[in-house]
Formats: structure tokens, sequence, C-alpha cells
């Protein structure tokens, strides 16, 4: 979130900033409860100045008893006026902090300004588009047709938007997580973490999931726990109100969990498939960094998540994301979109973004630049390395065959017990 006094002292860019997005925001009642807070909050401090001079006033003997009783009655109608200016106060506070969570982030300078995804710039690119001599099945007709792709038996158990995968697809699928945790802990540096799926409304909220985006969340109301939406929920709660040494930093944590996502705004838009459903597997980044480092920590997120699409020799471009397509919470973002055959375009494969001091100022996620000196908030970036769900429809797609079969990736081989292709007859035995 961002400060209220840069806020207080900067409403017209953050009025800016939310109309470059494409969003709204409750800037003027903010600055007007903030007035109104800040002026009873000063009545509040003159009023305890008169009573403590008032209680002073009680230890003298000669006071008549008359004038003793007035002072005690102007004392009791301070303290009366103070409780009920102190209660508005907290009252204020408390409406503050809840409209405050609805102003998103400030947008980096470069950020290109847009009011549509046409807006989006294509940074660079890499690899040949995948061109075949046959028509290019999709990679649901080339699962179903293979035994390995199965949305029949998890729509009737969960409904539209689900899939199962049986045989080598769920192998595959369980090769690329492998595979991509490998990449992120032995070659990038990243911490393994194991984290919690279900998690506090307080989570949600640090993270930048409340109160934006909880239509689309799975909310478990019994328990008041949600069910998360991306792995960057519990890993950027792993440091929540903490001071981290300055020796810690950067922390680098990678985990490989489900995401969970109502897509309440996809109604009737890919129900086929595995693009866009409620249930999906991804293997994530977060950085904890220096403010002064996130920049560059935000272009190495984007380099590892395209090493993965490089060792797996899947063509892909990367998109500048203009101010309209930013999340909430992001100062910047880089979307590597991965080439679709079946469907002549690039689709995300992966999101990079830096979202600044916005997650750690609502998780009070703070460092000790030095001995003595006072605790600054770190800078947040999360990078999802990847999408396991689209990087296994990406392969099936780029790795077609004429005969329907499809060829494995050299990288994964060895995670697949050396299995190279999947074929009707292949499948069948696994």
């Amino acid at each position: 979130m961002l400060s209220r006094e840069f806020i207080r002292t900067h409403p017209e860019e953050v009025k800016r900033a939310v109309r470059e997005r494409c969003d709204t925001a409750p800037i003027d009642e903010i600055l007007a409860l903030d007035a109104e807070q800040r002026q009873l909050k000063a009545e509040s401090d003159t009023l305890k100045a008169e009573r403590n001079r008032l209680s002073k006033s009680f230890g003298g003997k000669d006071m008549p008893p008359d004038q003793r009783d007035e002072m005690r009655a102007q004392a009791a109608a301070l303290r009366d006026r103070i409780g009920s200016i102190d209660a508005r106060v907290a009252e204020l506070g408390e409406r503050l902090h809840e409209l405050e969570l609805w102003v998103p982030n400030i947008p980096a300078p470069d950020v290109p300004i847009g009011t549509t995804e046409d807006d989006n710039v294509i940074a660079w690119s890499w690899g040949e588009k995948t061109s075949f001599d046959f028509e290019p099945r999709s990679h649901a007709d080339l699962g179903e047709a293979l035994g390995i792709f199965d949305p029949e038996d998890a729509v009737r158990m969960a409904g539209t938007r689900f899939y199962a995968l049986r045989g080598l697809g769920a192998r595959m699928h369980a090769a690329l997580g492998q595979l991509m945790l490998d990449m992120h802990v032995r070659e990038h540096g990243f911490h393994q973490v194991w984290p919690p799926y279900i998690v506090k409304r307080e989570a949600m909220i640090v993270s930048a999931q409340l109160p934006k985006f909880a239509e689309d969340a799975y909310y478990l109301e019994g328990e008041d726990m949600y069910l998360i939406p991306t792995g960057e929920v519990p890993l950027v709660n792993m440091e929540s109100e903490k001071v981290i040494d300055v020796e810690r930093l950067p922390i680098l944590y990678t985990a490989l969990t489900p995401s969970f996502r109502k897509e309440a705004g996809a109604a009737g838009r890919e129900t086929r498939g595995m693009i866009r459903v409620h249930q999906f597997d991804k293997v994530e980044m977060v950085v904890f960094c220096r403010p002064d480092d996130s920049e560059e920590w935000l272009m190495r997120l984007v380099r590892f998540a395209e090493n993965v699409l490089q060792r797996l020799e899947l063509p892909y471009h990367v998109l500048m994301m203009n101010t309209s397509d930013l999340g909430f919470g992001q100062v910047k973002k880089y979307d590597p979109e991965v080439w679709m055959p079946s469907q002549n375009t690039y689709r995300e494969i992966s999101s990079c973004s830096n979202m600044g001091d916005f997650q750690a100022r609502r998780g009070r996620i703070r460092y000790r630049p030095g001995p003595g000196e006072a605790p600054r908030l770190v800078h947040t970036l999360n990078g999802s390395g990847l999408a396991v769900g689209r990087t296994l429809a990406a392969i099936w797609e780029n790795y077609q065959q004429e005969d329907g079969s499809i060829r494995v990736p050299e990288a994964l081989v060895p995670y697949m017990d050396g299995a190279t292709v999947i074929s009707r007859d292949v499948s069948a035995r696994t």
C-alpha cells in the first residue's frame, strides 16, 4: 500500500497513476478523512494539555472548596470531550486503513501508458515460431487422443474449468515441476519452500490479493481462510512482521504450489484445455531485496523464467506491460509469452513483477541498513517460473508430430525415465 503521507503530499500524482491504470480509488475521501483526523488529533492534544494543567492545580492546600469543585467539573468535562474525540480518531483510522487498501501502486516512469492489452510492448523475442507440414492440433485434442488429458472425468467430479492428467501426461507434469525447481535452486540460487496452501485473511491482504481481488479467491467461510491463488501469497508472508538483517538480503524463495482461482471475469472464455482453469500448479519465485536493487532483480527474474523456456526450447517473446495491464500492487511487469501453434499466437506463461515497497508496507517487512539505523521497508518481487499446466500445453503443441504423438523435450527425458515420445501405444501402457 502507499503511505498516507505520500497520498497527502502527492495527491495529484496518485490520482494520475490511478487514471493511467484505468482504475478507481477513493483518494478524495482519504484526503478529507485524513484532514479531519489530523484536526481532531490536534484538538485532543490541546485538551489533554489543559487537563494536565488542571490536574496539577488540585494540589494547592489553600484552594477554596468551591474552586476545587469547579476545577474537578472542568476536568471531568475535558475527560469526556477527549474520550469522544479519541473514539472518533480511532474510527477514522479504521476507515482510512480500509480505504487505503483500495489505492493501487504508482507505476514506474518507464512503464508504457495504455488503455488495453494491445498497448503492451514487445520487448524482445527468442526462437523461431514452430511450423509444421500439417495442420497443428490443440493441446486438448492431442491429449485426449493420446489418453493423457481427461477433462470429462474431472468435469463430472468438479465442474467446468477442471481437468485431470493420466499416464505420461501426469508424469510430464510432475517432471516439469521438478525441472523448474532444480533450475531455480541449483542454478539460480533460490531457497526451496513448502508453504501452506490455505492462509488467513491477513496474509491475503499483505500480498495485495485483498480486498481488490476478493471475487477471484476461494474463501472458506467457516474458517475465515482462503485457498491461495498463487504461491506468491505464502512466500511473501514468510517474512512479514520481521526486521531482516541486511546481510540476509537478498532473500530468494521458490515453491511449487497449486493455485486456486475462480476466474470470475472469464465467463465463457476458454473452458476447454489447460489455459484458463480453476486449479493449476505453478513454480513461484519471490525476492526480498534492498530498494536500490529491485530493478536489477526484476530483470533477473525475467531471465530465470526465460532460462526454463530456453531449456525446453520453446519459442517466446517478452512483453513490457502497459499501465492498464499492471497488477494492483505492481510498479513494473514483464510477461513472457510462449508460442501456441494451434492458436497462431503467443500466450502468457509467466509474469515477473516489481512490487516496490507496496507489500512490505502492508506486511511490515523491513531491514536494518546498519547498526543503530532505523529499519527501512524492503522491496519485494515475484515471478512465475513457470506455470506448469501452460508449459505442458505449450510442449504438447510445439512438439507434436503428424501421427498425433508428442516428442519429449530433451531436458525432460531424464525426468521421465528415458521416455522420448508419447504415443498412443506408449501412453496406453503407462
